[in-house]
Parts: structure tokens; C-alpha cells; sequence
């Protein structure tokens, strides 16, 4: 694996099947503003970790902010990714992750951020 900070179209979850596994079979958690729901295969294909980002319709009416919310979790994503995807290699095994953001009104960076590293800190802590 290139150590890249890239967030490519084979890491994101589009396959409805995929979808509807995590969201029926997975665990969840809160890392406040998000809810992190993930599902963790033996075998997999693509990359070792699949990501889904949802920020609600019903909390931000205009597309604006909902997309600058999903821009700011994927970005904080793809820069923190390198620890849970080398412990993900190690143990030969594939994760499907959502992040849904359930904050009541916009965050910055920071807090975003914030709440990505500790997901991912947890996500890494209950691998396998």
C-alpha cells in the first residue's frame, strides 16, 4: 500500500448490498457530532476499508452546508486513515464504515477532526 494521503472512488461504499450489511449487521457508536456505524469483514474486496458519509436533510436544508459537513469529514478521514488501515493489513481483514454526522448545527474543522481521530482510534482499539 502507497502511505499517499488519497481517498480514492474504490474507498467509498457504493454497492446498495454493502449498504444495507453495515447498517443491518453493524456496531455502532457516538464520537459527538458523530454516530459511527461499522461492520467488519473477514473477506473483502477493493480497499481494506469502505467509507459511507451522511450528514442529514432534515437538520441542514441547503446542499451547501450538508456538503461542506461531508467535505470536512472526508477530509479529516483521509488525512488520519494510515494507522487503522496498516492495523487492517496486519490482520488481513476488510471494514465498511459510516459516518453520520448528528450534530444540531454546523462544526469547523477542528471538532470534526477531532471526533474522526477518536472514531478512529476506537475503530482501531475493537479490530479482530
Amino acid at each position: 500500500m502507497d502511505n499517499r494521503y488519497t481517498f480514492k472512488k474504490e474507498e467509498r461504499i457504493s454497492a446498495q448490498r454493502e449498504i444495507d450489511l453495515l447498517f443491518e449487521k453493524g456496531i455502532s457508536f457516538i464520537s459527538y457530532p458523530l454516530r459511527v456505524v461499522y461492520f467488519q469483514k473477514k473477506t473483502f474486496s477493493g480497499a481494506d476499508a469502505s467509507v459511507l458519509i451522511s450528514v442529514p436533510k432534515k437538520k441542514f436544508k441547503k446542499a451547501v452546508y450538508r456538503n461542506r459537513l461531508k467535505r470536512l469529514i472526508r477530509e479529516s478521514y483521509r488525512l488520519n486513515k494510515m494507522p487503522l488501515l496498516n492495523q487492517l493489513q496486519e490482520k488481513d481483514c476488510g471494514l465498511l464504515i459510516a459516518f453520520l454526522f448528528v450534530g444540531k448545527e454546523l462544526s469547523g474543522f477542528k471538532e470534526i477532526e477531532t471526533a474522526v481521530i477518536k472514531a478512529l482510534a476506537s475503530l482501531k482499539e475493537k479490530i479482530i
